[in-house]
């Protein structure tokens, strides 16, 4: 696509429209490698938190929280304390929901192909009602439960950008090395060297000398399908 660069510069010129203003740090890194390619684009990214989100009072039947005009109570890129989440429940009025979220991209991409490699889904997440109409519906000690559990997922979380970053980078390389060897295939691959030489030796009238055992040629197949396989080692 010929326009996906242009549109990639335009993109990546516009102002950060997220609440920080900037890129998380333990995202930055994927950011960067990705942007760094021709061929990839981000357009938002997290690299997971916890929050205390508040919405509207919902009706008694109901406790689905309302994303539009809702409230952020808290909001923590790293591990955080009872005493921090009891501190912002004492300003709800509404109703209120602990998440963790854990970390997302979004990512354009020029081919169908590129998307394939970056495929990765996750249910690595925590959604837990805590209030209803500013009243507190579960014990402080079922708070600091919910708490430890959402730390451990901050804490695996971390540890799955660090393991994504390097085999995003590793899958990356492979590709472009996989690239280029199918552009050049009269240099790497034999079959095309014996094919030309007996080509040349046809139409010059000579007559080849007689061949060996058969164990001693691999047959043209033979060297395409071992060829493959190497690229078939690659995919992720």
């Amino acid at each position: 696509m010929a326009a996906f660069g242009p549109r990639k510069a335009q993109r990546l010129a516009r102002a950060d429209g997220s609440r920080k203003g900037g890129l998380d740090e333990r995202a930055a890194p994927v950011v960067r490698l990705l942007n760094g390619q021709s061929r990839f684009c981000t357009t938002s990214s997290c690299s997971g938190r916890l929050v205390l989100v508040q919405g509207r009072a919902a009706d008694a039947d109901s406790f689905e929280i309302q994303k539009k005009g809702c409230i952020w109570l808290l909001v923590t890129h790293e591990p955080c304390s009872r005493s921090e989440v009891m501190t912002a429940l004492e300003k709800a009025t509404g109703d209120v929901v602990l998440k963790f979220e854990p970390f997302v991209l979004h990512v354009l991409c020029q081919e169908l192909q590129d998307a394939q490699l970056l495929a990765v889904r996750s249910t690595h997440c925590l959604e837990v009602p805590l209030s209803h109409r500013g009243k507190l519906m579960v014990s402080e000690e079922y708070i600091e439960f919910l708490i430890h559990v959402a730390n451990q997922k901050m804490e695996e979380n971390i540890r799955r950008i660090d393991r994504f970053f390097k085999c995003l980078e590793l899958a990356l390389k492979n590709s472009v090395s996989a690239n280029n060897s199918l552009e050049k295939p009269e240099k790497h691959c034999p079959v095309y060297l014996h094919r030309r030489k007996r080509k040349t030796i046809q139409q010059q009238g000579v007559h080849p000398p007689p061949r060996g055992p058969p164990s001693e040629e691999l047959e043209p197949e033979d060297d395409v399908e071992n060829s493959l396989d190497i690229f078939a080692e690659i995919m992720i």
